[in-house]
């Protein structure tokens, strides 16, 4: 049966049929891991804010990508926790729009800002003479402003051209909406041409920002190989982004693949599994590695933690 979009007044979240039994659980689980995401997050944030020292371009752009983690976090956690104390799971045709945009533009702002904390760490290990011109405060605004533009204009695209096509089915195979699968509901493949047209676009935009992460390594690793000094700095401040890109595309990939390809055979908790593993672990692992391995933040967090405990002793 074929329903038109103007008509699907909600859309039915199929992924939590199977384990319902477990609900309680599973929400204290979820409960105890959304709230570890808002809090590691929040200190690492609240910290490069209320630290001078830490006003530097590489901190700002973790400082944004923490953002970005509770941003994306927010948009799946919230409503992914009411569905396991619900017993229909149910999400409005608007809602599952807006759900998808929020969804899409964190994994291309996630994109965008790991791109230039590559160019940044480019700029402070191959030119470290000039950093401070080229990494100014106006310059690294501008490279922000036009990553976070740029994605909201290609998320909003996508939603617009997700919300006009005609859906033969309203029920959604998954924990909770992404554009892919909005498209997939469509009656006829010719109705997604476009879709598809633009989904490569941003695919080939995003590219370009991975062309970006390997010219600047490409040569951040040739300047390191014969430097003690820029061997150490690139410890210190390449790895944690090293790490945090290599979870960050490992888990979209995976999940991107299973959409496109994946068997529907796998057992429904390792498909849930797959469908949100990009939401979580990066969003607690980016403050974590950068929270270890970086000495400024580390030494800022006691501080404020000893701060914190003297108000209380007072």
């Amino acid at each position: 049966m074929m329903y038109n979009s103007s008509h699907v007044k909600v859309f039915f979240l199929s992924g939590l049929n199977g384990t319902m039994s477990n609900r309680v659980v599973l929400f204290s689980v979820m409960l105890l891991c959304y709230c570890f995401i808002v809090l590691v997050n929040v200190v690492l944030i609240v910290t490069i804010i209320l630290v001078k020292n830490m006003h530097e371009p590489m901190y700002i752009l973790l400082c944004s990508l923490c953002m970005n983690g509770l941003y994306g976090t927010t948009g799946f956690y919230p409503k992914f926790l009411w569905d396991l104390l619900s017993p229909v799971h149910v999400i409005s045709y608007s809602g599952c729009l807006v759900q998808a945009f929020v969804v899409h533009s964190f994994v291309c702002s996630d994109m965008s800002i790991l791109s230039v904390m590559s160019y940044d760490r480019y700029v402070a290990i191959c030119r470290p003479l000039v950093y401070h011109s080229v990494m100014s405060k106006k310059r690294l605004l501008m490279l922000v402003s036009f990553s976070l533009f740029t994605t909201f204009c290609v998320s909003a695209t996508n939603m617009i051209l997700a919300s006009r096509l005609k859906l033969c089915s309203p029920y959604v195979d998954r924990l909770y909406c992404v554009n892919l699968i909005i498209v997939k509901l469509a009656c006829f493949s010719a109705d997604t041409i476009v879709n598809n047209i633009v989904a490569y676009i941003t695919l080939i935009i995003y590219v370009f920002h991975g062309f970006l992460i390997v010219w600047s390594y490409f040569y951040v690793i040739k300047i390191c190989v014969n430097s003690v000094e820029n061997r150490a700095k690139f410890m210190q401040t390449c790895v944690p982004h090293l790490t945090s890109l290599l979870i960050f595309l490992g888990t979209i990939i995976l999940d991107v693949m299973h959409i496109r390809y994946g068997s529907t055979n796998l057992p429904q908790a390792l498909k849930n599994f797959i469908a949100i593993e990009y939401l979580v672990i990066p969003s607690i692992m980016n403050p974590l590695v950068y929270g270890f391995k970086l000495t400024n933040i580390r030494k800022g967090i006691l501080a404020g933690i000893t701060f914190k405990i003297k108000l209380l002793r007072s």
